[in-house]
């Protein structure tokens, strides 16, 4: 027989990752379905109250992480635990940040950066969980923290849109593309800023110096074997994905507007 931790363990797509999920996609339905008829201030509220508390979440979680003796050991090749490498810069969690400048500042670039990239991001991290989070019961504050801030980044990204803050256009693209650029440069001379100084000499924010095993990133690596640089055939598939998920909406509103006639 099973004892109560056990029944609580999470790995990517078992029972547990599956009620999970459902549970906080529940919530942003609820809540879509609280704001409607809403003002766009009330909207933005909520938001950002929403990526705030979660930020605050995420340094509680890596305060426990810190205390993590466990965690320690099985990520000992890579540091252990570092402050300057848990910082929210990751492509995921750094929406945290930006989906409240964006929708306060109703920058369309942000907020369709915080909308095709924020959810994909945090679903690669849900699906593809790093050492020491895989496998563990979810009563683990580290497996809380680490699965309930992710599944937030989903639902924040996905809200911009189901609170109807942000509709995608092909003409945002472009925009978009640069923006991504824009922020993973910058990353990419953190990064560098982290190793010279000595504060993180294994930084790698967005995989920007190092592919870290990543099957996609080692092929690219193979053609342009330059730290950043192996990301921008990247583009090409983040291209083609937010077209594919805009020509969707395009088709909806014209379903709609047909409809409507």
């Amino acid at each position: 027989m099973q004892n109560g931790t056990e029944v609580w363990v999470l790995t990517p797509f078992n029972s547990i990752f599956l009620i999970a999920f459902a549970v906080f996609l529940a919530a942003l339905i609820l809540a879509s379905l609280l704001l409607r008829g809403k003002s766009e201030r009330t909207k933005q509220t909520v938001l950002v109250t929403a990526c705030l508390l979660n930020l605050i979440g995420y340094f509680i979680y890596k305060f426990y992480l810190s205390l993590d003796a466990d965690y320690n050991v099985i990520t000992a090749n890579m540091g252990g635990f570092n402050w300057w490498g848990e910082l929210p810069l990751q492509l995921c969690n750094i929406n945290m940040i930006l989906i409240p400048i964006a929708v306060l500042r109703k920058s369309r670039p942000l907020m369709a950066f915080s909308f095709f990239l924020g959810p994909l991001g945090a679903l690669m991290a849900l699906c593809m969980p790093g050492n020491g989070f895989d496998g563990y019961s979810l009563l683990l504050p580290r497996m809380l923290g680490y699965y309930g801030t992710h599944f937030m980044i989903v639902i924040e990204g996905l809200a911009i849109v189901c609170f109807g803050l942000y509709r995608p256009r092909f003409r945002d693209l472009p925009r978009t593309m640069l923006a991504a650029l824009v922020i993973s440069f910058g990353i990419f001379l953190l990064d560098l800023l982290l190793r010279w100084s000595g504060l993180h000499p294994k930084a790698n924010y967005f995989f920007a110096v190092e592919t870290e095993g990543n099957f996609l990133l080692e092929l690219f690596h193979r053609f342009i074997p330059v730290p950043y640089l192996y990301l921008l055939p990247s583009s090409l598939i983040l291209g083609a994905y937010m077209a594919l998920i805009t020509g969707g909406f395009a088709l909806a509103d014209r379903l709609h507007t047909a409809k409507t006639e």
